[in-house]
């Protein structure tokens, strides 16, 4: 224990020892000697004292230090006790790591921290089984020499993880793998590996599924229109005539619905690159502007274009066309008659901007989230009525997906909504000197 008046003590033992080699000197008429005699045993017995403190800390195997007397016995008890507190500090880390460890090898997915360097620090048994890594033989080793899958490389060294990537596993080519990585501490990073074999399997299958079902329904239903459109028509019938109208009425729906759906797996299936072909948006939302005139006949709404004619994008023409006729086409159908309509397409700070405003009957804030799911409709008699087939906005979503966007959505009841989409800087063509 510590005596914060301990130092006078020891000067008070100081000043005993030179005091009887005072007495000394002066009984033997000497002092100079006396007091060189009292110094040297004073420095031979503090050498003495630092030659034990010296075994003690690098060759005794015990803890307790050695029994002293006076400032060093106080110097002991210090390093005692700071011995003692980095002991508990360890265990407690021990433990630490050991939870931690513990943790981290019941984790349900593959993990690696790896340094600034890309080298390997720590791995979990996960991460042995699935990614073949070998521990601790592989520490060190930078994670792109292990795995070697050049999309995954790509990705690693980019160094922009807002996104997932899946890549086939480097141990076994028939598993796929999602690899997310994340800011691990100041200079480290965390990989997770999950197996998603099983969910990329469903997801195919979901989409072999709709795009042959929906190939499969399109020769009966033209067949059935076919033979609609040859029934004779008896004026007088109404009953027949009325089952009529609603048989073509339910048949170009279901029409509409399967050409939606085969554009969707299309779209899902499109392996064509974003950045080969530039689009000129104008003349294509012109062409857009042509169709919605004829659209909107019945509905008698103001319809408005502002568009940069010089403004054109990198992209998938026909994609980009579905996602903005979509837009449009909505916000005909959809606004209660007559409307304000605007579409809008033009460059601001974030990149090239598309949109399109209503003053409609605006959407409840708890539908947004949800607006883009395949077949959801906020009002499903509406929908019916208007012959929507719920996968407009999908189709919307996955050809912003592909170019890298997303759709945002404003919208305030009794207001109207605003449906909007930026292309990024990087996505815009060079403009024309003329």
């Amino acid at each position: 224990m510590y005596y914060p008046f301990s130092w006078v003590k020891s000067l008070f033992r100081i000043a005993v020892f030179l005091a009887a080699f005072t007495l000394i000197g002066l009984l033997i008429d000497r002092m100079l000697l006396a007091y060189a005699l009292g110094l040297t045993a004073l420095l031979i017995i503090n050498y003495f004292q630092l030659y034990k403190l010296n075994r003690w800390l690098w060759h005794s195997r015990k803890m307790s230090p050695p029994t002293v007397n006076g400032l060093w016995e106080h110097i002991y008890e210090g390093i005692y006790y700071l011995q003692r507190r980095n002991r508990n500090k360890r265990k407690e880390l021990g433990a630490l790591v050991k939870r931690f460890r513990e943790g981290s090898e019941a984790l349900p997915d593959a993990a690696v921290v790896v340094d600034e360097d890309a080298r390997i620090v720590w791995c979990n048994r996960l991460a042995r089984i699935e990614m073949g890594l070998r521990w601790p033989q592989d520490a060190g080793r930078r994670l792109d020499n292990l795995i070697r899958h050049p999309e995954f490389i790509d990705y690693f060294h980019k160094g922009r993880f807002d996104h997932p990537i899946e890549v086939p596993s480097p141990s076994n080519p028939q598993k796929t793998f999602e690899y997310r990585v994340m800011p691990y501490g100041e200079e480290h990073l965390l990989l997770i590996a999950r197996d998603v074999t099983r969910v990329s399997q469903l997801e195919e299958m979901r989409k072999d599924f709709v795009a042959n079902v929906s190939h499969e329904l399109r020769t009966p239903l033209t067949v059935i229109t076919g033979y609609l459109e040859l029934l004779p028509r008896d004026e007088q019938d109404s009953f027949a005539t009325k089952a009529m109208d609603e048989m073509f009425s339910q048949t170009a729906r279901m029409q509409n619905l399967i050409e939606d759906l085969l554009i969707l797996s299309r779209i899902e299936a499109s392996a064509e690159r974003i950045f080969e072909k530039q689009v000129d948006m104008y003349a294509m939302l012109q062409q857009i502007e042509a169709e919605a005139k004829t659209l909107n006949k019945d509905k008698n709404h103001k319809i408005r274009f502002e568009m940069d004619p010089e403004l054109k994008v990198f992209g998938v023409e026909t994609e980009l066309r579905s996602a903005c006729s979509n837009l449009i086409f909505n916000a005909i159908h959809y606004t209660p008659a007559p409307g304000k309509i605007v579409v809008k397409w033009e460059e601001d700070e974030r990149g090239a901007r598309f949109s399109v405003k209503d003053n409609g009957d605006g959407i409840e804030e708890r539908h947004l989230a949800r607006l883009t799911e395949r077949f959801y409709r906020v009002d499903k008699a509406r929908s019916r009525k208007t012959g929507g087939s719920g996968l407009g906005l999908s189709i919307v979503k996955h050809v912003l997906n592909h170019h890298n966007s997303h759709l945002e959505i404003e919208s305030k009841l009794n207001k109207g909504s605003v449906f909007s989409f930026h292309l990024n800087q990087q996505l815009i063509a060079e403009r024309s000197s003329a």
